[in-house]
């Protein structure tokens, strides 16, 4: 989630909202009732067998949105949780959202993991050993109920509706993502790298060692005055697109298209979690930032605010804005630049606004067949304009 200056963001495409988005509750009994009759049934409990199917292979890993090879401390989870699962009686069973455990295999393995935890001696593998038990987990109990492309449950899955559109060779943009929004069905940032090709939106996983030692090899390639974090710095000035961008120029540097490696690019991290999480990935990021070149991490601060799926998903307040709205914005306040007006960035700002449009359809439409309510919670009405 990012911070930014309120001002509405400007989706050029109309998108037409159910009434519904209009009213705190719904409150027709017809509609109510035609609601909870076309329920899908509940998700079903997913049982992992002790026969090696808790495995995950680098096919399935990659599956998810990555071009990295299965992460060592994950891949350490996964064997615990099935020697655990030997060691006992109890069956690996995962239910409900975000492939929590569920049974006696959760206490078990709540019990065991905690221990691991108070036995780790420092702060970085503790961190580490978090992200990683999460990940595993997410990726266990995702396994057959989460199309592995949109992330979405696979009656829902919204892939074909999709469309990719190449994003400028010179742009990279990073998701450095918190483990608590991965395979989370109404994150936004998994929209960048559906539409513009995991090569230009890249996942970097917080707190995945291998994860953010290549997002870091990448950066050092292309150098200090290519990497921007969206984020608002308090502790130092952060600067406009205008102020950051106005003054590079492209037209002496030789950078074919198929150019891959990363070393002309324009490196923007997007930092994907929850607003409370954000803090601590922007700390790390800055750290590992002054360890490499000693400066501070530049920070660039967008005139953009709330963003379509603040309709559907709770925000502290409506000038924090999802993922994919930071994208836009910065694409769109590049191309308003002179020396950016040639690249077609406008275009691809409007591609992944329609992607969001198709994810905002996507979830309404689960939540309408679940009898569940698409308006949003009411917090901080002094924000709303």
């Amino acid at each position: 989630m990012l911070f930014f200056p309120t001002r509405p963001l400007s989706f050029r495409s109309s998108f037409h909202f159910p009434h519904q988005f209009c009213s705190k509750t719904i409150t027709s009994t017809t509609t109510t009732a035609t609601m909870h009759s076309s329920v899908s049934p509940s998700r079903e409990s997913h049982k992992v067998s002790s026969s090696g199917e808790a495995a995950i292979s680098v096919e399935e890993w990659q599956g998810w949105g990555t071009t990295s090879p299965i992460p060592a401390m994950v891949t350490q989870v996964v064997d615990d949780l099935k020697l655990l699962q030997k060691d006992s009686d109890a069956d690996m069973i995962f239910g409900g959202n975000h492939g929590k455990l569920s049974g006696d295999f959760k206490v078990q393995e709540d019990k065991k993991h905690r221990a691991t935890y108070q036995s780790l001696g420092d702060s970085e593998t503790k961190l580490q050993f978090f992200s990683a038990r999460q990940i595993a987990c997410r990726v266990l109990g995702s396994r057959g109920y989460l199309c592995q492309k949109c992330w979405l449950p696979s009656e829902d899955c919204m892939c074909s509706k999709l469309i990719s559109c190449p994003l400028w060779h010179r742009v990279r943009f990073w998701l450095y993502m918190h483990p608590k929004d991965f395979l989370r069905q109404n994150n936004t940032g998994k929209l960048l790298w559906q539409v513009f090709g995991i090569q230009a939106a890249t996942l970097c996983l917080y707190g995945i060692a291998e994860h953010e030692e290549m997002m870091g090899g990448a950066l050092k390639l292309a150098g200090k005055d290519k990497v921007w974090c969206l984020y608002p710095n308090k502790n130092a000035p952060a600067k406009s697109v205008k102020d950051s961008m106005a003054e590079l120029s492209f037209s002496h540097v030789e950078c074919p298209p198929e150019t891959t490696d990363g070393g002309h690019s324009l490196n923007f991290i997007l930092i994907d979690g929850t607003w409370s999480n954000s803090g601590a990935m922007f700390s790390r990021l800055k750290d590992r930032y002054e360890l490499m070149w000693g400066d501070e991490l530049p920070c660039i601060m967008l005139n953009t605010g709330a963003s379509l799926m603040h309709k559907l998903r709770p925000q502290p307040s409506w000038d924090r804005t999802c993922t994919a709205a930071a994208a836009i914005g910065l694409l769109d306040e590049l191309h308003d630049l002179p020396n950016f007006v040639s690249y077609g960035l406008d275009k691809q700002a409007k591609a992944i606004e329609d992607a969001v449009e198709v994810l905002l359809e996507a979830l309404t439409a689960r939540r309408l067949r679940m009898g569940r309510s698409i308006t949003r919670k009411q917090r901080h009405n002094r924000d709303i304009l």
